[in-house]
């Protein structure tokens, strides 16, 4: 399976992503779920997701999340963060989340599609004491329920006849990738290209990412 990023980053990249919901959480006083959004609407998280240096271990985790505030026009709500010992259920959300994303190569707006913050939060228990492996196999037993295509077309409001009709690819065969009896990997490019297309999104997007 084809990881996010070179592995020699994940440690440092789930402890700033934690220290930044931690932060965000504690200090900032947002949700989980709301600060996720800030996040990734500020682009940095699919710089994040990509492995960019720069937010993986440039930054701390507060300020990663300062950052993200400056670019989403809510600078006046940085503060100094206080001294905080052990690690908090927000923080393991992070922690989490950093990992299942390198783990999957899927994006953040993806998984946050799929699967909130808050929700992941609430499997603290028992979760939390257990290897990271389990919550790995939990998330993804969600994520990978349906297809990046069919998880796309939905987000996008479109029936499958209607993105036949902007692709020119037969809901026959749109059908077939949805429910995975053929591998939209093995499609022809022009294909992919044109799902892509009419979907917003690059190819590499539409793609499964198999063992």
């Amino acid at each position: 399976m084809i990881r996010a990023y070179n592995e020699i980053y994940l440690s440092l990249a789930q402890q700033n992503l934690a220290s930044m919901f931690d932060y965000a959480a504690h200090d900032l006083s947002f949700s989980v779920d709301e600060f996720f959004s800030f996040f990734i609407a500020s682009g940095i998280a699919d710089a994040f997701s990509k492995g960019d240096c720069r937010y993986l271990a440039g930054k701390s985790g507060v300020e990663l999340a300062q950052e993200v505030l400056h670019e989403v026009g809510l600078d006046d709500a940085a503060r100094e963060p206080r001294i905080r010992f052990g690690k908090s259920p927000v923080f393991w959300t992070g922690w989490v989340l950093a990992y299942y994303q390198w783990w999957s190569a899927l994006s953040f707006d993806e998984i946050d599609y799929l699967v909130k913050p808050s929700a992941l939060m609430e499997l603290y228990s028992p979760y939390h004491e257990m290897d990271i492996c389990q919550i790995t196999g939990y998330l993804d037993s969600v994520c990978r329920k349906e297809t990046r295509l069919k998880n796309r077309r939905l987000r996008m409001g479109l029936s499958q006849s209607a993105l036949a009709r902007q692709s020119a690819v037969p809901v026959r065969t749109i059908q077939q990738y949805e429910q995975r009896e053929r591998l939209i990997n093995k499609a022809k490019a022009e294909t992919v290209l044109a799902l892509a297309s009419a979907l917003c999104v690059d190819c590499e997007s539409l793609m499964e990412n198999v063992d």
